[in-house]
């Protein structure tokens, strides 16, 4: 049996009206794919400001990795330690690049996953691939979740 609170919140997201179901605009995409790029352009700039902003103040970060031959993940339950990493100073710049950026949207709902090649400075470090999930809101589109993985192994040449 579901509790009253949830069956209420449940018929309250059911009657919302479902315009934009599937619909991918051009502009749409470039919107979201826009919140990513000016995370990287954050990160880069060492702008612990420009990040915060782009994140829902209850995102979550997800990073699925092998360590030692076992996998494992580690899970934050808000940015402010990545927020607070980025804006440190760093002796040399942190340049994640992105490549093959696919965007599903459904509404305000959008998951942007892309391969990505991490440096620092010009030194490459890691690679992998990040997968974003963004959400729609009053202030516009915000990363609601960011997983990713780490790997130095099969990464495409620098």
């Amino acid at each position: 049996m579901i509790p009253i609170r949830t069956a209420a919140l449940l018929g309250s997201w059911l009657a919302l009206p479902m315009t934009g179901l599937h619909a991918q605009s051009p502009a749409t995409r470039a919107e979201v794919l826009g919140v990513v790029k000016h995370l990287f352009d954050g990160m880069r700039a060492g702008d612990s400001a420009l990040v915060r902003s782009l994140f829902h103040p209850k995102a979550r970060l997800v990073t699925a990795a092998v360590l030692r031959g076992t996998p494992a993940i580690q899970v934050e339950d808000d940015v402010e330690g990545f927020v607070r990493a980025v804006g440190s100073p760093h002796a040399e710049v942190w340049d994640e690049r992105i490549r093959n950026e696919q965007v599903l949207l459904d509404g305000t709902l959008a998951v942007v996953w892309a391969e990505y090649s991490f440096y620092v400075g010009e030194k490459f470090s890691h690679c992998g691939v990040d997968a974003f999930q963004l959400a729609q809101g009053p202030e516009g589109w915000q990363i609601v979740a960011l997983a990713d993985t780490r790997r130095k192994e099969g990464c495409p040449s620098p």
